[in-house]
């Protein structure tokens, strides 16, 4: 381009020599730039239809698409004008115009290429797989579309497979920023962002202008690679100009605990994939979950589409058999509460979430849900999140796995570690209610002791009172410590009830012949 542009500039310049800069411009990525130079020689031959397509391609990847539209249209019927129409019929959404310029497709090399592209971003990643392959074996020297076959794979989960056939490629442009990028992205899906954050490092410091592209793909990758490191700063600027962009910051605003403003990024967004249909689902149950909204009309509703969407992937041909698609059809079993139906899907791809504590807290929950205690306690506990473990979500149903497994001690200790709130109230009643059902009337009646302290409900009396007593019968019966005995009048005293008299002459006459000191 130095050298076109000096031409220019010495008076050299010609109309070759201006097609020579805006085709080096284009192919630079610099888009823009190449649009002006064939806007420049359009004044001069307004009905030249080579410089009209080559407009259109412009416009395209500037994402005018109207504007590619008109001026492909200005050029008379040709492989070219098909093809750019191809790929805007579905920038459009139009199905009908799409297949009627598929059907216009030819078997040239340069059509077939377009038709796999198309295929790749309606997510029909095999039957691009099939065409690059076909194309491949005639045209070894096409090393590119290693890249593309690479790109397949890594979309349909084969990691290990995208980065054999990325090889072939990197082998000889080592520098390639997508290739490179690529290699990044297998890496920190195998292993981790260090792993991934490691192969970019090659690349960090091209500045040139034409890896304009290039640099915003690793920036935003990079805030990937790091957990979101970064992702307020990066991602914003990045919305409209990298599709993942959007999504990953939906992301990060979920893990921030910020649903409404991850609801209000992602509200409008048409979904066509199932990555968002996906994250449409989640952000619909999170907010409809979100601060108990669950019982509200709106809360509902939005559980409801949540429930859809996840329905709808897990349904789908392409994603049933796949990993995120088994666990849509887990979630959207969840928000209908079908736990068996949860555990069906769950228990099918565990093995690749053995230390993934979300999923185990999903998992868990779904054991329990079902009345197997035993293995939701073992699978709360490998849980190592703190925030996780700090939810009152978890501490309940943990509380409650221990209680139906016998180990109301350990119930009892959860709620000394709470501070006092209306969780740690709630807590208390699962407690109080659980243990007596289980017939562990020691802890009932510590747990309806306080809780009658906190409220005068007659209830929490009564439920004491039947604990308290429970457990009498059980020292009676040889099933229970008799110094147990001391601790129950203890908490019968701290009632003012005259029933409490009565009931502890009782345990004192026994306890006398039984000789238990008291």
């Amino acid at each position: 381009m130095t050298i076109l542009e000096f031409n220019r500039h010495s008076g050299e310049g010609s109309e070759l020599n201006d097609r020579w800069l805006s085709y080096c411009a284009f192919h630079l990525g610099d888009y823009k730039r190449a649009l002006e130079e064939y806007e420049r020689m359009l004044k001069k031959n307004p009905t030249d239809a080579s410089l009209w397509l080559s407009s259109a391609c412009c416009l395209f990847f500037l994402g005018m698409y109207t504007e590619a539209k008109d001026a492909a249209e200005k050029a008379p019927e040709c492989p070219l004008q098909t093809i750019i129409l191809f790929h805007l019929s579905h920038k459009f959404s139009d199905e009908k115009l799409l297949m009627s310029y598929h059907s216009q497709l030819q078997d040239h090399i340069e059509d077939q290429l377009s038709l796999a592209s198309i295929h790749y971003l309606r997510s029909h990643y095999q039957e691009a797989i099939d065409i690059y392959k076909r194309i491949l074996l005639d045209n070894r020297e096409y090393l590119a579309l290693n890249v593309y076959v690479a790109m397949c794979y890594y979309k349909l989960d084969y990691y290990d497979v995208s980065q054999e056939v990325l090889a072939v490629y990197l082998q000889q442009h080592t520098d390639s920023v997508i290739a490179v990028n690529l290699k990044a992205c297998n890496h920190f899906k195998l292993y981790n962002g260090k792993a991934a954050e490691a192969e970019l490092k090659s690349l960090q410091d091209i500045s040139s202008s034409s890896f304009t592209f290039g640099c915003d793909l690793i920036r935003h990758n990079l805030v990937v690679f790091r957990g979101g490191e970064g992702a307020l700063q990066v991602l914003p600027p990045l919305i409209d100009v990298i599709p993942e962009a959007r999504l990953n910051l939906v992301i990060y605003y979920l893990k921030q605990d910020d649903v409404q403003e991850a609801y209000n990024l992602i509200k409008d967004l048409e979904p066509t994939t199932p990555q968002e249909y996906i994250l449409k689902g989640v952000v619909n149950a999170a907010l409809g979950q979100d601060q108990g909204s669950d019982n509200t009309a709106e809360g509902r509703e939005h559980l409801k589409i949540a429930q859809q969407y996840f329905q709808l992937v897990g349904g789908s041909a392409s994603e049933s058999d796949t990993i995120p698609g088994r666990q849509c059809m887990a979630s959207c079993f969840f928000l209908l509460k079908q736990f068996e139906d949860v555990l069906i899907y769950l228990n099918s791809v565990k093995s690749y979430f053995y230390n993934d504590d979300m999923f185990n807290f999903n998992y868990a929950q779904a054991k329990a849900a079902v009345g197997n205690y035993k293995e939701a306690e073992e699978v709360f506990l490998l849980i190592q999140s703190e925030k996780v473990k700090s939810d009152y979500i978890y501490v309940s149903w943990l509380a409650r796995t221990y209680i139906m497994n016998r180990k109301s001690r350990h119930a009892w200790e959860l709620y000394l570690k709470m501070e006092t709130s209306s969780e740690s109230f709630s807590l208390l009643q699962l407690i109080a209610n659980d243990c007596y059902k289980m017939g562990q009337f020691f802890y009932a009646a510590k747990a309806f002791d306080v809780l009658e302290r906190l409220d005068p409900n007659p209830e929490y009396w009564e439920g004491k009172r039947g604990a308290c007593v429970g457990l009498f019968q059980l020292i009676i019966a040889g099933h229970e410590p008799k110094e147990t005995l001391r601790d129950i009048i203890q908490i019968l005293r701290n009632t003012a009830n005259p029933q409490v008299e009565f009931i502890i002459r009782i345990m004192k006459k026994w306890a006398k012949e039984n000789k238990v000191i008291v």
